[in-house]
């Protein structure tokens, strides 16, 4: 305890004893009866120097020329939108397929006749019970129709014929 005590003392002692040097001395372009004044020469000369970053200047030197190309923007490019289209509608029907090969796989199974179909469960939980599965399945067709829709409505939001996104 007294050890302890003597410790703290002996820190209270130091603390007062060595004054903060931050406190003490001018920070860099505070002092108070010169004002600095900083001009554009200045920040030159520190940014080459690697002491600041300028941030937000315009680049006067290189004009913009009013023949550079534009950008390609995906969205707005009707054979972006066909592609897309296809896609979906090829993965729907493949989903759509399944599900009635899976369907028709547990009326077979329900009435003792002989299976030959099956699906993918490596793509998902299926579910414990053959009403999960066509459930998972009519999940997954479900999602791939409302990736199809939303595709439908940005290419209506960005003018694209709808014939576009059917194949036409």
């Amino acid at each position: 305890m007294i050890r302890q005590l003597c410790i703290s003392v002996c820190l209270a002692l130091v603390s007062a004893a060595i004054p903060l040097r931050a406190a003490n001395r001018p920070h860099a372009g505070t002092d108070s009866q010169n004002p600095v004044l900083w001009t554009n020469d200045d920040l030159e000369n520190l940014h080459r120097l690697g002491l600041i970053s300028i941030v937000g200047r315009i680049d006067e030197e290189s004009p913009t020329s009013a023949s550079q190309p534009q950008a390609y923007v995906k969205t707005q490019d009707p054979e972006w939108y066909a592609e897309q289209a296809a896609q979906l509608r090829d993965e729907l029907e493949r989903r759509r397929a399944q599900l009635h090969e899976y369907q028709k796989a547990l009326e077979d199974a329900r009435s003792l006749r002989e299976t030959t179909g099956g699906i993918n469960v490596d793509e998902g939980d299926m579910g414990i019970t053959p009403e999960a599965g066509i459930e998972f399945l009519q999940q997954r067709a479900n999602e791939t129709q409302t990736e199809l829709d939303a595709l439908e409505e940005l290419a209506r939001r960005n003018d694209i014929p709808p014939g576009t996104l059917r194949g036409e």
